[in-house]
């Protein structure tokens, strides 16, 4: 479906936006993949990094501004929204630069991609929009709502999906690379609560999922990976036992303000519109009357829980973890 295709990615020098582009490359032909970010360095050492490749097209722009954004959006077939604030103590520092990125910047991505007749939008969520403990979370929660209502809002033939992950290996920020980084520097690693619970899943894997599920999608739906999970402890124990020693220290520094003791992707009030899609995902159904949507899924059998969280997810052995781990290409840097 992507060949042929100009592909469009916010926030595409990213983590996220990486391993898309490189999947896409690998797996497809697309006639054009834009990556439209603010970052003037990422984009050179990614341009770099891919070798000058002529199907990549860079676009130094803002998703707040809807100008450019609808400018560079002309002619795309599939846009992938990866960008936002996302760092959790940042968006609670700078309230109002959250808001204007991860909500009215969502808001651009919809308008823009209408007025250029786009096919499809693929909306990345987080388990921290569900039932949201901090304004990163509010804003995503807003941010789906807006991707969702989309489909019924306007009179246009973009689809408008959301996909919600929990943690992936190795992005920008997350608590693995800062384990390697602190053990190197002073064998000890900061450790919020050995009993919190997070969802883990590779970056390799994550993005596969994404391909092999947007070309279900009708549009409003939520599709929900139903990633393993493991307690913050065996993460420590597992990253000590790859690159500590036998005096590496866990220093407990207690719960961070908007964190969670376990993460959830599929709330209490979603359960009764959520279904079993496939093995990888549940798909939620959206809360505004849909009979055509509710016919196309009307066969896939309800959940039988009443939350889907990191805490009765599926829990990753440390075997298992190690070997995800060892695929990871940060974990050899």
């Amino acid at each position: 479906m992507y060949n042929g295709k100009i592909i469009f990615i916010s926030g595409g020098t990213g983590s996220w936006g990486h391993e898309l582009v490189s999947q896409m490359r690998a797996k497809y032909k697309p006639k054009e993949i834009r990556i439209y970010t603010r970052g003037e360095h990422k984009q050179v050492s990614m341009k770099q990094e891919y070798n000058n490749d002529q199907m990549l097209k860079f676009i130094i722009g803002d998703i707040r501004d809807k100008n450019i954004l609808n400018f560079a959006m002309k002619n795309v077939d599939y846009v992938f929204h990866l960008a936002a604030l996302k760092h959790v103590p940042v968006c609670e520092e700078n309230c109002w630069e959250a808001v204007l990125t991860n909500i009215y910047g969502t808001q651009n991505i919809i308008e823009c991609a209408i007025n250029n007749n786009v096919d499809t939008v693929i909306d990345i969520s987080t388990d921290k929009a569900v039932d949201p403990f901090n304004l990163y979370g509010v804003t995503k929660a807003c941010g789906e709502k807006l991707i969702v209502n989309a489909n019924q809002n306007y009179i246009s033939t973009t689809k408008f999906v959301c996909i919600r992950g929990g943690n992936v290996m190795g992005t920008a920020g997350s608590v693995l690379p800062l384990f390697k980084k602190q053990m190197s520097e002073n064998n000890e690693i900061t450790v919020t609560d050995l009993n919190m619970t997070r969802y883990l899943m590779s970056t390799t894997e994550a993005i596969g999922l994404i391909f092999k599920t947007v070309y279900r999608a009708k549009g409003g739906e939520i599709f929900v990976m139903r990633m393993p999970a493991t307690k913050v402890e065996n993460i420590a124990n597992v990253m000590i036992r790859l690159f500590g020693n036998d005096k590496t220290k866990k220093k407990i520094i207690g719960v961070r303000p908007g964190e969670k003791m376990h993460e959830v992707l599929v709330s209490k009030n979603e359960s009764a519109r959520t279904k079993i899609f496939n093995d990888k995902y549940y798909i939620i159904l959206p809360q505004y009357p849909c009979q055509n949507l509710e016919k196309y899924y009307e066969n896939l059998q309800p959940i039988e829980f009443e939350e889907f969280n990191s805490n009765n997810a599926r829990r990753l052995s440390d075997e298992e973890f190690i070997k995800i781990l060892k695929k990871e290409p940060w974990i050899k840097k």
